[in-house]
């Protein structure tokens, strides 16, 4: 697979791989050797950017899902990139389902949660750092120093914000440079395409997550659809209902002609839609089926011309569609 570039150095594969579903949000977790046997076989098939957290896991083992990350990738450790993030607790006290989670990025806090994350990752620093929300209690600098620290001590070796916004990005980039935002990014969500001329200023890259509307660009799914809302996100995600799929049939016929068009599948054009927009963009899906895994890798032999982009982008911006979780276009 391609490479690409995070910020000034971090080098990654142009598609990452969203490790979150085989234990978190998506249905009942993988089993765990299956798990690691899925995340192996995608290094052999040219992922070499892996991408997990802390509050990724179940109600049994919260944070089970960087266990199994560290344990899949520690025989091939010096020969990929790993991102996980801190920045979030459970809130198990509410007795909620899902358990709600709680923004904390205290200075106390990112230090434990870099110890404890290093040792379920089996690994002596982690590549890239995410902080997973912004905590509204917790200045930018404050963070951004903490984090200085972290990689003055070789903990960590680059870092990024997740959600981040113009404002808070200029402010911790001052104290610490940011390699990468993550952010919510696909066709139905475009919104943060605002932010883009400041990541090109500052040179930080972008880690579009949910890159395909949590699956619903694969046009796999349609009516009728059923998810468990005790633990799968998906059931309260408004892209998936029966009215949805009605209001997105243009979208998802622009998806299918460009890909017949292509000879690709509308998950490929739906990625290599994002790999062309810029070169510092790598899309970050998940998924738990090694011929997804496949398929999505191939996107990034996907070749949209710029004409091609700028038809999509035309057409996206004149559609109807329906809501989508995490924003609409015109947001």
């Amino acid at each position: 697979m391609e490479t690409r570039i995070l910020g000034k150095a971090l080098k990654v594969s142009a598609i990452c791989l969203g490790c979150m579903g085989f234990s978190h949000a998506y249905g009942a977790p993988t089993d765990e050797r299956e798990t690691i046997r899925l995340i192996r076989r995608a290094f052999d098939l040219g992922y070499t950017f892996f991408d997990t957290a802390e509050v990724y896991g179940t109600s049994d083992d919260p944070h089970i899902n960087e266990e199994l990350v560290g344990k899949a990738l520690a025989p091939i450790r010096d020969q990929v990139t790993i991102a996980t993030k801190f920045g979030l607790r459970f809130d198990f006290a509410s007795g909620k389902v899902p358990v709600p989670l709680i923004p904390d990025s205290m200075p106390g806090t990112i230090r434990k949660s870099v110890e404890v994350s290093l040792k379920r990752l089996h690994t002596d620093h982690i590549d890239l750092y995410f902080q997973h929300r912004i905590d509204p209690n917790v200045e930018p600098e404050a963070v951004a120093d903490v984090i200085a620290g972290l990689i003055k001590e070789g903990k960590i070796l680059h870092w990024g914000i997740s959600e981040a916004n113009e404002e808070y990005l200029r402010r911790a980039n001052d104290v610490c440079p940011v390699t990468a935002v993550q952010n919510r990014y696909s066709m139905m969500a475009r919104h943060y395409e605002s932010l883009f001329p400041v990541l090109e200023e500052l040179g930080v890259g972008l880690v579009a997550f949910s890159p395909m509307a949590n699956g619903f660009l694969t046009g796999k799914y349609g009516k009728g659809q059923h998810f468990d809302p005790k633990n799968d996100y998906r059931a309260a995600m408004p892209q998936f209902t029966d009215e949805a799929v009605d209001q997105n049939t243009d979208l998802l016929k622009l998806l299918n002609t460009m890909a017949a068009e292509k000879n690709a599948t509308p998950a490929q054009i739906s990625l290599a839609w994002m790999l062309r927009k810029k070169p510092w963009i790598v899309p970050i899906p998940g998924t738990r089926k090694e011929e997804r895994m496949r398929e999505n890798a191939g996107a990034a032999q996907v070749k949209l011309s710029a004409a091609d982009v700028q038809a999509l982008d035309d057409a996206l911006d004149n559609m109807e569609m329906s809501a989508v979780f995490g924003g609409h276009k015109s947001n």
